[in-house]
């Protein structure tokens, strides 16, 4: 197996997740959250595919789906163009609360789509690239991208467990 099709495995676990943790959730239950402070699965969802889209875009050098394919708009949020979720409170998570799975689950696809378009074609010569120098070390590619993966799959669980919570409840 090549760092590619581990890289393409990986991020496809990430999506079985994502379609687990939202199909067949109707619109509030999306929004629910298990405490006021808490995230609801809509938002962690559009938070995991935000950072995926903005940090692999970032390193192949496109333009991020969010603004490219026009889900900016679809999404109508309050936000900056450029907002990912980090540091958000209780009153951003609730603007999340209008969003449907098919909304959610369409903009996640074409992230997917385009992160699996980008790392199909790496290879081993490129993971050890430098992509983030503020950090000590510097950050390469292949870490990047593993961090990525990390993040989505925390985030999907979290998701997945709410999810759980949500349907004993029915």
């Amino acid at each position: 197996m090549t760092s590619a099709e581990l890289l393409v495995d990986a991020f496809g676990r990430v999506r079985e997740n994502v379609h687990g943790a939202v199909e067949g959730l109707r619109q509030d239950e999306l929004a629910a959250r298990i405490d006021p402070d808490a995230n609801s699965i809509a938002w962690l969802i559009w938070h995991l595919t935000r950072v995926q889209d903005d940090h692999v875009a970032d390193v192949a050098g496109r333009e991020q789906v969010w603004t490219a394919a026009g889900w900016v708009k679809r999404f109508e949020l309050p936000f900056d163009d450029a907002e990912t979720g980090y540091g958000h409170g209780a009153a951003e998570v609730a603007e999340l609360g209008r969003i449907s799975a098919d909304l959610l689950l369409g903009y996640y696809d074409a992230v997917h789509a385009q992160t699996v378009d980008y790392v199909s074609g790496l290879t081993d010569a490129d993971l050890p690239r430098v992509v983030d120098t503020r950090w000590d070390p510097p950050v390469t590619l292949g870490v990047r991208l593993i961090s990525v993966v990390d993040d989505d799959i925390q985030h999907s669980g979290q998701a997945a467990f709410i999810r759980g919570v949500l349907l004993r409840r029915r």
